[in-house]
């Protein structure tokens, strides 16, 4: 049996943020309207014209700008918290995968009783949550049509909370948002969406017809739009392209989870706070080589629709093509990653069994260390 499940209402409509007002009919039922974003987001203006038209459509909207990457649990119950005490109708997550995965868990906590801690792990949300629209800025998370969130916990863990109440009740997508993104967001986050539709497509437990289809599509999208958008940072029409290759991405991985590649880049952002679509850029094509020999005719399949070549080695150096006409980073020592942190970042790669039970060929602490090393 096969299942697959997605966000059931999904808009695309380039300068479509700046009508917000439109775009929350028949969510919100108060009239009060909490907004999830960060700082970056709220100094480039990008929510400005939104929040305007809200308020001269007459709703209270209460912003909180303080989420950072990698979201400490801690922000996520001051935010449910003050979601609680403004008595919010909507929660709205505006900005990149930290502020959607934030406005995700605390519509849940603002919605019920339970606690943060036992909503950690697979389908262990319970409560009813509050009404949540999910507008992306960068074209990487798909986030946005996930069931997924990612929180840290303590000083570096990483837990995730993945369950159906996270999926959104709406989502839109606007390209113009991501017009002003820098080129080196715009690639990593760009090779984080490939890294999720090609994770999607060799994940051996839950891959199915349809994240089959949607991750060859996103690949697409993604392959032939990524290095223009870098290069062409006001092509709309590419911008558009990378959004709703991220989106499909999205959908792929959120019913056919992610793998190895995942559990190796979290501890590059947990302990050194590397964005996560660069973590994923860094260590993806040594896990494809070490994936190879169980996972090379899914790699060959990919290789062959995108017109690449006929085998898994042509999709491991579209990768590097990639990576290399984008300029993102190669190395860990080019992030401040040195020799003496990989067998810490291992032992935490290693404990990320929600992620590893994925992959396509078993993972080792030995290839783990591998990995690591090679691409100091």
């Amino acid at each position: 049996m096969h299942i697959f499940k997605t966000v059931s209402d999904i808009r695309i409509a380039p300068g479509g943020a700046a009508k917000l007002d439109l775009f929350v009919e028949g969510l919100c039922t108060n009239k009060r309207i909490a907004i999830v974003t960060d700082m970056g987001v709220r100094k480039l203006g990008l929510m400005d014209a939104g929040v305007a038209a809200l308020s001269d459509a007459g709703y209270d909207v209460m912003i909180y700008d303080q989420v950072v990457p990698d979201p400490p649990d801690s922000i996520v119950q001051q935010i449910a918290n003050d979601m609680r005490l403004f008595d919010a109708g909507l929660v709205i997550g505006f900005g990149g995968g930290s502020p959607m995965d934030t406005a995700k868990v605390a519509a849940c906590l603002a919605g019920s009783d339970q606690s943060l801690e036992t909503m950690y792990g697979v389908d262990q949300v319970k409560g009813p949550r509050l009404p949540l629209l999910l507008i992306p800025t960068t074209s990487g998370t798909g986030s946005e049509v996930t069931n997924v969130a990612i929180l840290t916990t303590g000083k570096t863990a990483k837990k995730g909370v993945v369950s159906d109440p996270l999926y959104a009740d709406r989502v839109l997508l606007d390209a113009e948002l991501t017009l002003g993104l820098p080129a080196s967001i715009t690639a990593s986050t760009g090779i984080d969406a490939m890294v999720h539709a090609i994770e999607a497509y060799t994940s051996i437990r839950l891959k199915n017809p349809i994240s089959d289809a949607l991750a060859l599509t996103a690949l697409r999208k993604l392959r032939n739009n990524i290095v223009q958008a870098v290069n062409e940072p006001t092509n709309i029409d590419a911008r558009n392209e990378m959004l709703m290759g991220a989106m499909i991405a999205g959908q792929a991985f959120s019913n056919a989870p992610c793998a190895a590649v995942h559990a190796l880049a979290y501890p590059l952002g947990g302990f050194f706070h590397v964005p996560h679509g660069l973590s994923n850029a860094l260590v993806l094509t040594e896990v494809m080589k070490y994936n190879q020999p169980e996972a090379d005719h899914w790699y060959a399949e990919i290789a062959s629709d995108l017109g690449v070549g006929q085998n898994g080695s042509s999709l491991v150096d579209e990768m590097l093509r990639i990576k290399a006409e984008t300029k993102v980073p190669t190395r860990l020592h080019e992030v401040n990653i040195t020799a003496d942190a990989v067998h810490m970042m291992a032992d935490d790669a290693m404990t990320k069994d929600r992620l590893l039970m994925n992959n396509a060929r078993e993972m080792t602490h030995e290839a783990v260390v591998k990995i690591y090393e090679t691409i100091l």
